[in-house]
Order: C-alpha cells, then sequence, then structure tokens
C-alpha cells in the first residue's frame, strides 16, 4: 500500500469513527426522545384543575399576595411545577423569567447540575402608574430543554 491509499484510508476511518462516537455520546447523554411538537410555540396547562404529569412537573406555579401595595416590594415565588422539576445532566430547566404584565420583571440561568432546585424567588415592587385598573398579571415562564417553553400567570391586586 502506498502512502497516499494509506492517508486516504486513515482520513476516511477516523471521520467515519467520529461520526459513529457523536451519535453514541448523544444517545447516552441525552437518552430521552424529545416531543417536537412542544416546542412549536408556549405549553400551558389546559386544565388547571386536571393537570397531566407533564404539565404539574412543567407549568409554572406563582406564589405571591393576592393584594399588594403599590411602590411596596413585595416577593413572587415560582417553582417549575407542582412537582418540582428535576434537573440532571440530560434534563433540565435553562432559565426561569417573571413578567409583570408584558414588562420583563427578572430571569434566572440554571445549569443542568443536580445541585439546583428549579425554583426562585423575585422582590417586585409595582408603582401606581404601571396599573391604573388596579390589577396586574404576574406572568412566569421556564424553558425546558427536553419539553420547551411552558408558561404559568397569577392575577393580582394593588392598591
Amino acid at each position: 500500500m502506498d502512502r497516499r491509499t494509506f492517508l486516504k484510508t486513515a482520513v476516511a476511518g477516523s471521520v467515519a469513527a467520529g461520526f459513529a462516537g457523536t451519535a453514541f455520546a448523544a444517545e447516552y447523554y441525552f437518552p430521552a426522545q424529545v416531543d417536537q411538537s412542544l416546542f412549536a410555540g408556549i405549553n400551558r396547562a389546559k386544565d388547571p384543575a386536571k393537570k397531566s404529569g407533564l404539565e404539574k412537573s412543567h407549568a409554572p406555579v406563582l406564589t405571591a399576595p393576592s393584594t399588594v401595595k403599590a411602590g411596596e416590594p413585595f416577593t413572587v415565588e415560582v417553582a417549575v411545577g407542582e412537582t418540582l422539576h428535576v434537573m440532571g445532566p440530560s434534563h433540565w430547566i435553562g432559565s426561569i423569567e417573571l413578567n409583570i404584565g408584558n414588562e420583563p420583571a427578572g430571569r434566572v440561568d440554571l445549569q443542568p447540575k443536580g445541585y439546583l432546585k428549579p425554583k426562585v424567588a423575585f422582590t417586585v415592587v409595582v408603582p401606581k402608574e404601571a396599573v391604573p385598573s388596579g390589577k396586574v398579571t404576574l406572568v412566569a415562564k421556564q424553558q425546558c430543554n427536553l419539553h420547551g417553553l411552558w408558561e404559568g400567570s397569577l392575577d393580582i391586586t394593588v392598591n
């Protein structure tokens, strides 16, 4: 075998082994199959009284006072799911964000490790001029690497 043939064969073999190794690594690190329809839009609990298992572990749950005073800080807790979502190397929550109406109020980016739990607390202030009707909707969104973008909301009164 001449040198040129040897090099061509070696390069071709290395490329083929690289693709096979990549496919094996993808299956090893991401063994769960992804439902592509969950990435088509924003997912919400269809019936809050009868949530499916996927909705119980992915729809954001907001906890805040039902009535707050304008201009005074209050705490909004956002948990990913009624049963707290797991965090692991193949299935994790990438971020949690909170909006007050359409305005962004905060965002937390999470790492795909087992050290964190996807539950955060935001301290927010709603100015009186921002809520002329006296009511506002808090909207939380979270991004799951396998199940897409999920949204939950909570209406509060601002005095």
